[in-house]
């Protein structure tokens, strides 16, 4: 069952549920601390590249994901996407088996050996910097710029899956969304780990021309953080009339897609939704319901491609 985000998650200083909420992060506490000291397997005829996260949810790491791998293609043919099976995440699964080729298994272990068995030299992980069996090449954390560490908690009293010192151990870290110019992010991050690379990232629509700019929207989505799809329309001057939310990885209902139909109808808007979203639709939903498809653009590219060059290509 995939539930919403609690509100004081993203709170800029925790709340009083939060605290109430500490002793309950004590499993999470545990098994990272058992997971930092367990030696893992490296393996040696194969590059191994994790784009994960430590906030849960809603940090673009599928896209960027697609991403790497379409820049790595151009480099080394051999390389080739996996990610752990969870039947609530068939919406990623999707995407990836459309953009990239990609391996799907229940353990992580397996998906390298497949890798190693079709003779790809580099797998690139979608989630797992969290796995407790595999000492990654290069291990990348995404954030959202808007909701960072939120207020800087242990789920369940916040949104991290370890605490944000533990950045100290990545290599990389993306920040998505438009930079302000404020670089006070950047400056927290370097002082936990000063030999961190960081890269801003920001999306891109890539099917603009097919929207009338003119028509009123209605948009839904199902997705860790829906704040960030409205805000790419309302950047591009879309005129949004309602928006409509599900949580992440929503598996739509009939009823569901009959509301969203009526209430488009009665306030005479079209209808858009994310890719993610899409993909989950059924044919006869589509023919109503168009998507909107984005591109991470990135930040010194040039300087991410030498990065991954000297990292993980030599």
């Amino acid at each position: 069952m995939n539930l919403r985000r609690p509100f004081f998650w993203n709170l800029k200083k925790p709340n009083l549920i939060s605290y109430l909420l500490i002793p309950f992060t004590l499993p999470i506490i545990i098994n990272n601390f058992f997971r930092k000291i367990k030696k893992k397997r490296k393996f040696s005829n194969i590059k191994l590249i994790c784009v994960g996260n430590i906030y849960l949810g809603g940090t673009g790491k599928t896209p960027l994901t697609i991403k790497l791998y379409q820049i790595i293609k151009k480099i080394s043919s051999k390389v080739v996407t996996a990610k752990k099976y969870y039947p609530n995440q068939v919406d990623e699964q999707i995407l990836l088996k459309a953009k990239t080729t990609t391996i799907i298994t229940k353990n992580r272990i397996d998906a390298v050996n497949q890798a190693l068995m079709n003779s790809n030299d580099i797998l690139i992980f979608d989630d797992g910097l969290q796995e407790n069996n595999i000492n990654y090449d290069l291990k990348i954390v995404c954030f959202n710029r808007k909701n960072w560490i939120g207020n800087g908690l242990l789920i369940p009293s916040g949104p991290l899956r370890e605490k944000i010192q533990s950045l100290k151990n990545y290599d990389i870290v993306f920040l998505n969304g438009i930079n302000d110019g404020d670089d006070e992010i950047e400056k927290e991050i370097l002082k936990i780990n000063p030999e961190i690379k960081i890269f801003n990232s920001y999306y891109e629509i890539k099917n603009l021309d097919k929207f009338d700019k003119k028509s009123n929207y209605l948009i839904f989505s199902g997705i860790g953080e829906p704040s960030s799809f409205k805000d790419i329309l309302q950047k591009a001057d879309f005129m949004i009339k309602k928006e409509i939310t599900f949580p992440d990885h929503y598996i739509y209902k009939k009823n569901d897609i009959k509301n969203i139909l009526d209430e488009a109808k009665k306030i005479d808007a079209k209808i858009i939704t994310t890719e993610k979203d899409f993909v989950k639709l059924s044919d006869e939903d589509t023919k109503q319901i168009d998507f909107l498809e984005i591109e991470p653009k990135i930040d010194n590219e040039k300087n991410l491609i030498n990065f991954i060059n000297d990292r993980i290509i030599k």
